[in-house]
Formats: structure tokens, sequence, C-alpha cells
């Protein structure tokens, strides 16, 4: 993926370092494979929401940009594991600063819980 040229100016390290965790995805792969290596399935059960074809591609970005490693075993079945680059395992504060303030202000964001919005019939009804 190529990466835009920032120059020097203000805010331009927040924005490079947005720029390689943009999007909806990149930032929930790199959350679930702070618990360790993940296979590409174990990925997608983590996120029900992602396309297998979206997966792929996020994975891939992460990769070229140096995030994620992409480890394949010469096995038959064919085995391939993602785990964090040293450059990813440095985003791990940030990741969970991202989580934390999350869960506080989760009443506010479109991905609150569905239950959250549901209204309960009154008791004497």
């Amino acid at each position: 993926m190529k990466r835009k040229n920032f120059t020097r100016r203000p805010g331009c390290a927040v924005e490079a370092t947005l720029d390689l965790i943009d999007g909806k995805w990149k930032g929930v792969i790199l959350y679930h494979l702070q618990g360790g290596s993940q296979r590409f399935g174990e990925l997608r059960r983590l996120m029900p929401g992602i396309t297998q074809r979206m997966l792929t591609k996020q994975l891939r970005a992460l990769e070229e940009d140096g995030l994620v490693i992409r480890k394949v075993y010469a096995e038959v079945p064919p085995r391939v594991d993602y785990s964090l680059s040293e450059v990813g395992e440095s985003l791990r504060p940030v990741i969970e600063v991202l989580r934390t303030w999350g869960e506080r202000h989760q009443d506010r964001l479109s991905c609150a819980p569905i239950a959250d919005t549901i209204e309960t019939p009154h008791p004497s009804a």
C-alpha cells in the first residue's frame, strides 16, 4: 500500500500514525493479535462482521507496512499464522488507549451493544 509523504509540519506524526491504522478493521486486527499469533480463520471468528476479502486486504496492508508478520508453514494443508512485528508491538499502548477510551464512551458510539438501545416492557404491561 502506497503511503502518503508526510512533511515536517505540526501534527504530521499523528497523521502518519493514523494513516497506518486507518479504517474500520486495522486497529481491531492489531488488538486481536496482541493476544499472540492467530490463524486467518481465528481472526475471522473474532470479527464476524468482516468479509474474507476485506480481512485478506487488511492483513496484506498491515504486513506491507511492517506491523504484522505472516508466517507460512510448509504443511498439507497449508497453515499461515499472523502475529505482531516489533513495530506492531510498539503500537500496543496506542491500541490499549483506544480500547479504554471506547469502553468509557461506548454509550455514545455507533457500535454500542444493541441491548442498550432496546426498550424493555413496562412491568405493568
